[in-house]
This record gives C-alpha cells, structure tokens and sequence, in this order.
C-alpha cells in the first residue's frame, strides 16, 4: 500500500532522479539540490514500501495563497489515484497551516485538477512574485502554455 510522508534530506537524490525527464522536457521546474532542502518540509512523498513513486510539494506565499508544485507520479503508478492522494494531503495540510483563501497550481493536466474542483484563472491574476521568482526560470518564458488553476479553500 502506498503511504504518504512528509520528505527528508536523504530523499533529496531520488527526487531529483525521479524528475530529471520532466525538468528536461520543461514540464516541471529545475530545482538544484539546495534548494530542495531548503524547502524539504514543503514535499509530500507517496512511497511503496522504501520506493518513491510520486511527490508534490505545497509552498506557502501568503497567508492568504499556497501552491502546489512538481507535482509527479512514476509512470507505472499513474491511475491508481496516487496524485489525487498527494493533491488531497497537500489540500489538508494548507488548511491545518491555516491558508485563508486559494491554493494554486500550473499544469499542462489541467483535467485531473478540474475533477478535484480547481477553477481556471487567467495568468495576469498570479501574484507577480510568482513570475519573477519562479517563471522567470523556465525554459519556455515567456511563453507558457501551463494552465493556471486554484481551488478555493472557502466559499
């Protein structure tokens, strides 16, 4: 049975090989290994036994807005309802942190987060710190074709 953890630093080299196609293809942001570690509490792991098999982390920018990031799944574990779990235990934990109104996420699977009832918003509505701390980094900026999406944590 999958469980889900919260990561640690001897976790850091299986996440990054774990992503390493999907941050050369541009579909997930290259973060180096510090940087990892600095925000190592921020990273929801599901494991199978002792394999990491899919991860996601929940990065707060204001007590108001969080986000999920790089957000993956091995491909021979993909529909077995793995990401909607992470998706879900980073949901609760931005809630328990006491995250007042959104959590956000970019995607180029806009479908798998419309059933978990995100809602589509426009680019220009991201807070601009965003961009510049993150976006600014990829490889397609300025041009990106991630779909911008929030689930409301009230109302």
């Amino acid at each position: 049975m999958v469980k889900l953890v919260k990561a640690t630093l001897a976790d850091i080299p299986y996440m990054q090989k774990m992503v390493a196609k999907e941050v050369k293809d541009g579909v997930i942001l290259k973060r180096n290994e510090d940087e990892v570690a600095t925000n190592i509490r921020s990273y929801i792991l599901a494991k199978l036994d002792d394999k990491l098999v899919g991860y996601a982390a929940l990065h707060i920018h204001s007590a108001r807005l969080a986000e999920i990031r790089s957000l993956i799944v091995l491909d021979e574990y993909r529909g077995k309802r793995i990401g909607k779990r992470i998706v879900e235990f980073a949901l609760e934990e931005a809630r328990v942190l006491g995250v007042k109104e959104e959590v956000l996420v970019l995607t180029y699977l806009p479908e798998f987060f419309k059933k978990m009832n995100f809602i589509e918003i426009s680019k220009e509505s991201i807070p601009e710190h965003k961009i510049w701390t993150d976006c600014i980094k990829c490889i397609h900026f300025p041009v990106c074709n991630e779909v911008s999406m929030v689930y409301k944590l009230v109302g």
